[in-house]
């Protein structure tokens, strides 16, 4: 098989190097599990969604293959895109009749549409709108379609050895390099995107027109373009310049998708006052304004950000596309730094808001991700639903979750010349090479259900090779035997280095304690003041009504002893039971309001409550009241 690099390539200045994923072969663990899930169910199911909302009709009425009006969302074309890249990842893993049909008639398709300068958008190549191409920078998208069409012909390259759509894409960003590269124009994009794919189209074709391009967008953003738009200058990060940013706001999707592209930028160039600028926003993302999940975005009414500390559980925004693009950020971020913390928050996302966002079946989905749910809500709008639905009117988040599942296994390890690093863990075989030697090696494991990581080294490196495993930032205790002798080892920065380990024959056994623990919310945030959550190693736990006899609302835990319960459990881990007090009261019964008093003489009645992995919440139970943060008992 020939190599496959990933939606990342070679950078100039990370301190690690990606592995190809042609590198790695997903076993039958819960990542496996989910990247299978992705092919047999989720792309098909999303292909279908793409005929019947009208995306593919949309760019054939071009060509007179349809009549059909326009349909969707003014940026409906980067659905198409984004499942196109899912594809063209997914048939490199291995051919699949449907997949291949579907991918040689879009790319046709595409080919058939594209204007002779390049041009390629569906919302406005037709006389049916009030608006000419390139006038509506604030929130016509054209730039950020371009920047999914990209990303899917990398794929396409990367994946199939495919030219055809990398020459669509390239004749699109050589049509904005002309308009838009050079110093007499003052445009960037009101949606943040296209700069990281033209910094990896630069890193596929060589070509310095395409990086030059994505470092005026973002040395042009802050410079007012977008000051009078309807959420405020802010909305679009353009209050001022990336390199004076420190704090994380406006839309989530947008100012993640656009440091993912600032990250980049430095990966590219070196230049220190880009790193600076991220890792200040990193730390005020981390430290005050991410949800336990991973979720980013506590604003409905503009996808945004709030203020530092507001956090509010049942008004979480999360978006799902914010959880995506807070893992690649995460990832270039790791590539720029070598450091394990961002991997930690990379976890966070993945096996909490992002694995909430489908369905066990693969075809259904949040788009929103709050960590409470009352059991009145009402869906008064798809984006806020209580439930995972099979599409969406604006689709952005489910086509975005086939091209990550499709690439899942480009996220398990880094290396440098000299060490291979284990990032995340779960079933899998990886062949790579360290310095010209080539090194194999298998994982087996059950994580993150239990802690026991095996390493086996079928072929170690010549010339001796080390290997580094990340320790979690949530784990407290661990142990590392090598050949069954405990090794002395200690991590530093989140990392285990095991000099010379990665000789042929070698079995390297780490142990993490995954216990469960409970978890307290810094005391500025409101939404869980006085309240506590459960969480067993990486993944985050709530407690949903059909799993508890008891009203899951009128519950306050006690922080004592929680028992695992693996006859009820999923791939995530088993349910924890906790014992908690509840208010035996008819909320209706309670005034709204009482004297402090009067609430103090209730006596409160023993329960257990049972407690599921929040990615699983929403599954059995479509009616009922959710929550991961509860009332401690010890404040009753």
């Amino acid at each position: 098989m020939s190599e496959i690099t990933g939606p990342v390539g070679s950078t100039r200045f990370g301190k690690v190097e990606p592995l190809a994923l042609s590198d790695v072969r997903l076993g039958e663990g819960l990542l496996g599990a989910w990247s299978r899930r992705n092919r047999d169910a989720t792309i098909g199911h999303g292909i279908a969604k793409l005929e019947s909302e009208g995306s593919l009709d949309n760019f054939r009425r071009l060509v007179g293959q349809s009549d059909a009006p326009f349909r969707g969302p003014i940026f409906m074309d980067s659905d198409t895109y984004k499942t196109l890249e899912a594809v063209a990842w997914e048939l490199g893993h291995g051919e699949d009749e449907a997949l291949r049909a579907f991918y040689d008639h879009t790319v046709a398709l595409l080919e058939r549409t594209q204007a002779p300068d390049g041009y390629l958008n569906s919302a406005y190549q037709r006389a049916d709108r009030d608006k000419e191409p390139w006038t509506e920078f604030t929130h016509g998208h054209e730039l950020y379609c371009v920047g999914h069409l990209i990303q899917a012909a990398i794929a396409g390259k990367r994946a199939l050895n495919d030219d055809r759509l990398l020459r669509v894409a390239q004749r699109a960003a050589d049509l904005v390099t002309e308009r838009f590269g050079s110093p007499s124009s003052a445009i960037y994009p009101g949606h943040p995107e296209i700069e990281y794919a033209l910094i990896e189209l630069h890193r596929l074709t060589g070509e310095p027109a395409y990086l030059s391009t994505a470092q005026a967008f973002l040395n042009r953003r802050g410079h007012g373009l977008f000051a009078d738009g309807p959420f405020g200058p802010a909305y679009y990060q353009d209050d001022q310049p990336v390199r004076d940013s420190t704090i994380m706001r406006g839309h989530a999707v947008r100012a993640l998708y656009l440091n993912a592209g600032v990250t980049d930028l430095y990966l590219q160039t070196g230049e220190p006052e880009l790193l600076a600028a991220v890792q200040a926003q990193w730390r005020d993302l981390v430290a005050r304004r991410s949800y336990l999940t991973g979720g980013t975005g506590s604003r409905h009414r503009d996808e945004a950000f709030g203020d530092a500390y507001e956090l509010p559980s049942e008004r979480s925004y999360s978006e799902s596309c914010a959880g995506i693009a807070a893992m690649h950020w995460a990832w270039r971020m790791h590539l720029a730094t070598a450091r394990a913390s961002h991997l930690d928050f990379f976890e966070t996302v993945l096996y909490n808001v992002f694995a909430a966002s489908t369905s066990a079946d693969g075809r259904a989905f949040f788009y929103s991700n709050p960590l409470q749910r009352r059991p009145d809500h009402g869906i008064t709008q798809e984006e806020a639903s209580g439930n995972r639905l099979p599409w969406f009117y604006c689709a952005c988040c489910p086509p975005n979750i086939m091209r990550t599942f499709a690439t899942i296994e480009g996220y398990l390890a880094t290396k440098t010349d000299r060490e291979l690093q284990l990032l995340q863990y779960t079933r899998a075989h990886l062949a790579t090479a360290l310095g010209g030697d080539p090194v194999e090696l298998d994982i087996d494991t059950d994580y993150p259900a239990r802690g026991t990581v095996r390493v086996s080294v079928e072929r170690g490196a010549p010339a001796g090779a080390d290997l580094a495993l990340r320790i979690p930032g949530w784990c407290h205790r661990f142990t590392v035997t090598i050949d069954g002798t405990p090794a002395e080892a200690t991590a530093r920065d989140g990392m285990l280095r095991l000099p010379g380990a990665l000789r042929t024959g070698a079995t390297i056994e780490l142990t993490l304690a995954v216990t469960p623990e409970f978890v307290a919310a810094h005391p500025r945030v409101d939404g869980a003041r006085g309240a506590v959550a459960l969480r067993r190693g990486p993944v985050v736990y709530c407690a949903q009504q059909s799993d508890n006899q008891t009203d899951v609302d009128s519950l306050a835990l006690f922080t004592g002893e929680v028992s695992e319960d693996f006859d009820n459990a999923t791939a995530l881990g088993p349910s924890l039971v906790a014992p908690a007090l509840a208010d035996p009261r008819d909320p209706d019964d309670i005034p709204l309001y009482s004297p402090l008093s009067a609430t103090r003489t209730v006596p409160r009645e023993p329960r257990r409550a049972t407690l599921r992995p929040y990615a699983t919440w929403g599954d059995t139970d479509s009616d009922g009241a959710m929550r991961v943060w509860l009332p401690s008992a010890t404040t009753e």
